[in-house]
Formats: structure tokens, C-alpha cells, sequence
């Protein structure tokens, strides 16, 4: 099997079936994320015991890459904290973005996002999420983060 068609796979799957989808309540941030250019809108939400993440969940409508990382993030996010969230993060947006970034072997099933790099318009679909996820993470206070937009 071609490593273009595994990533195709597991982005397949994470569409069709999403982990982690659904409401969380009570929850300590609630955050909202718009990509005008697709018509993709997500409500991410999350509770933090301490620091860690210990619950996240996603509800919205959006296109097959848009779901599926955000699928693919909240599996990979659940059970760390802050600080690790933040720097996977940056680890993803650089995949998405960088023809020069590392090597993938240590980022698991993220690593079928790299694919999106070759389309340079879905790339905004793919990291909307984690936009959202990191604006979340990075305010002071959860309960009045503002909405994220890939605009």
C-alpha cells in the first residue's frame, strides 16, 4: 500500500467516522471556528483538570479534511496538557504548511494530514481546529474566548 493511500485512508475514516464528536457538558472553554472560503464551522470544547486536557469533543459541519483533523486532534490531544497541546500544535502547522518539515514517524496518525500540503487551499480546512484548539488554550480566561476565523 502507497503511503499517499494509508493518509487518504485514515482521513477517509476520521470523516466518515468521527471520534470525539458531540457536545461536552459542562465544559471549561467553549470556542468557535469559522473557515469563510469552505463554509467549515466547528464549537470545540474542553475540560481541563489542572492543566491537561481531559475531555474534548467537536460538533459543526465541514468538509471531509476539516472533520477529519479535527477528529485526528482531539485523539491526539485528550490527556495532554497545555504546553504539549500547544507544541503538537506547532508540530501540525508546520506539517501543513512547511515543505521542509520534519519527519513525521513520532506524530502517529497526524502524519496523514501532510498529504493536505499539496493542496494549498485545504490547508485552512485542515488546521481550523487547531487554530481554535490554541486560542482556547492560550487565553486567560475559558469562559470568554473570543471566535477564530481562517480569515
Amino acid at each position: 500500500m502507497e503511503i499517499n493511500d494509508l493518509y487518504r485512508d485514515v482521513i477517509l475514516d476520521h470523516n466518515r467516522r468521527p471520534r470525539n464528536f458531540g457536545d461536552l457538558q459542562p465544559a471549561d472553554a467553549s470556542v468557535e471556528g469559522f473557515n469563510p472560503m469552505c463554509g467549515d464551522h466547528l464549537t470545540l470544547r474542553l475540560r481541563l483538570d489542572a492543566d491537561t486536557i481531559s475531555d474534548i469533543r467537536f460538533q459543526g459541519e465541514g468538509c471531509a479534511i476539516s472533520t477529519a483533523s479535527a477528529s485526528l486532534m482531539t485523539e491526539a490531544v485528550k490527556g495532554r496538557t497545555r504546553d504539549e497541546a500547544l507544541e503538537l500544535f506547532d508540530r501540525v502547522h508546520q506539517l501543513l504548511t512547511d515543505d521542509a518539515a520534519p519527519g513525521t514517524e513520532e506524530l502517529g496518525k497526524l502524519a496523514a494530514l501532510s498529504g493536505v500540503r499539496e493542496y494549498p487551499a485545504r490547508v485552512k480546512c485542515a488546521s481550523l481546529c487547531w487554530h481554535t484548539l490554541a486560542s482556547a488554550l492560550k487565553s486567560t480566561d475559558l469562559k470568554s474566548v473570543p471566535a477564530v476565523s481562517t480569515e
